[in-house]
C-alpha cells in the first residue's frame, strides 16, 4: 500500500483530536513531565521553517515520555504582548488586537497541520488580561518585598517605536532598520530596577536549575 501522507496523516490527526490523546489530566499515579516550547511571536502572518526545527525535537521527547508512562504536560501559546506585535500592526495599518488575533489563528492552523502533541486546552496568549494580570501580580509582590525600586537611568530610545528598549534589543544603535538614540544626549528617565538581593536570588535559582539538569 503506497504511503499517502495527505490521507493517512489527516485520518490519524483527526482521531487524536477526537480522543484527546494529548490532553493533560491530574493523575498522581504517574510521574510528571513538563515540556515547554518557545512561544512564537504572532507579529508575522505565519510560522517560518525555523519554528518546527525546534518544535520537532520537543515533540519527540514528549511522545517518548508519554509512551514511557509519564503524565506529560506539553502546552503551546503565543508571545503576543509587546513591541514586535505592535510594530507589525503599525506597519500593516491594523489595530494590534485584530492583527495579532488573525496571525494567531493562521499560526494555530499551521501547528495543527504539523500535529505536534500539544494540549490545546492549555493554550495561552500573553496579550490577554487573563495571562498578564499574573505578571503584574508577581511584580507587585516583589515590589512589596523591596526587591524592585525606581531610579533615574540612561535608556535606549527608538523614535519609530516611541518606547525604550533593552540593551539586548539594540545592535549597533539600530533595532532592525530603525535607529536608536541613547538618552545620554537627551536626558534621564525613571526606570525600574532590581535590588542586589533579587539578582542573587535569580542566580541561586539558575544554579539550582543547572544542577538539576546535570543530575
Amino acid at each position: 500500500m503506497p504511503y499517502d501522507p495527505a490521507a493517512i496523516e489527516a485520518k490519524w490527526q483527526a482521531w487524536w483530536r477526537e480522543n484527546e490523546v494529548f490532553r493533560s489530566e491530574l493523575d498522581p499515579s504517574k510521574p510528571k513531565f513538563y515540556v515547554l516550547d518557545m512561544f512564537p511571536y504572532p507579529s508575522g502572518a505565519g510560522l517560518h521553517v525555523g519554528h518546527p526545527k525546534g518544535y520537532i525535537a520537543t515533540d519527540i521527547v514528549s511522545r517518548y515520555k508519554r509512551m514511557r508512562g509519564f503524565n506529560v504536560l506539553h502546552p503551546m501559546g503565543w508571545d503576543a504582548f509587546g513591541l514586535p506585535a505592535e510594530n507589525a500592526a503599525i506597519v500593516n495599518k491594523r489595530h494590534p488586537r485584530d492583527w495579532t488575533r488573525q496571525n494567531i489563528a493562521n499560526m494555530k492552523k499551521t501547528h495543527r497541520r504539523f500535529a505536534f502533541s500539544y494540549d490545546w486546552e492549555r493554550e495561552v496568549s500573553t496579550c490577554e488580561p487573563e495571562y498578564y494580570r499574573w505578571n503584574q501580580w508577581f511584580f507587585l509582590k516583589m515590589l512589596e518585598r523591596g526587591l524592585a525600586y525606581r531610579k533615574k537611568a540612561l535608556v535606549n530610545w527608538c523614535p519609530e517605536c516611541r518606547t525604550v528598549l533593552a540593551n539586548e534589543q539594540v545592535v549597533g544603535h539600530y533595532l532592525g532598520s530603525w535607529p536608536v538614540v541613547l538618552l545620554r544626549q537627551i536626558g534621564f528617565t525613571q526606570q525600574w530596577n532590581w535590588t542586589p538581593d533579587f539578582k542573587r536570588l535569580l542566580l541561586v535559582k539558575r544554579l539550582m536549575w543547572v544542577a538539576f539538569r546535570i543530575h
